[in-house]
């Protein structure tokens, strides 16, 4: 894997594939643009018109709630695809979903609590989530770090399917975009 993390250009990833303004009706999440819902702008400070919201504070909103304030950052100093794989998922499903995935996949693989402590999945990156992953990847290696990806990976596919099945209004466009 990559040994850094272009956040800039993660982000902007994001945004062309989020797309401008929308205002689906059957989507809960109302008038959005670049992805960011009009809750989340407002919430932010930003009072204009969603068709409006520019780019830049789109890319502001991104890194602080979906990349700074989860701590993925910290993440990436350790394995930038897991911290870009939680970074989507944390879009897409909330941050804190995306920290409870990690955290489970690190319970799961810790071989019954022999490599370190479990984990309480809180949904917050703190010292001892930290710390877990270092002596995961630090005992399981580039090839643990694959194992782990693709554990967040169908953590957030078998969500995505239960949310379609609950929801059948919110079906799930393209399996591709929904794990990417």
């Amino acid at each position: 894997m990559n040994d850094t993390i272009d956040l800039d250009q993660l982000i902007d990833a994001l945004i062309e594939r989020e797309g401008g303004y929308v205002n689906n009706a059957a989507d809960k999440g109302g008038a959005t643009c670049f992805g960011i819902t009009e809750a989340v702008a407002r919430a932010n400070g930003y009072a204009g018109g969603m068709r409006q919201l520019p780019r830049e504070e789109a890319a502001a909103i991104y890194r602080r709630l979906y990349w700074l304030r989860p701590r993925f950052d910290e993440i990436a100093k350790r394995s930038p695809g897991l911290a870009a794989e939680l970074f989507d998922t944390g879009v897409n499903m909330g941050p804190a979903v995306a920290a409870t995935f990690l955290q489970r996949a690190l319970t799961a693989l810790n071989r019954n609590g022999g490599d370190y402590p479990d984990l309480v999945p809180d949904g917050r990156i703190g010292d001892a989530t930290l710390a877990a992953l270092d002596s995961f990847l630090k005992v399981r290696g580039s090839s643990g770090e694959t194992v782990l990806l693709r554990a967040l990976e169908a953590l957030q596919g078998e969500r995505y399917l239960r949310l379609a099945e609950r929801r059948p209004g919110n079906y799930i466009l393209d399996v591709e975009t929904a794990v990417a």
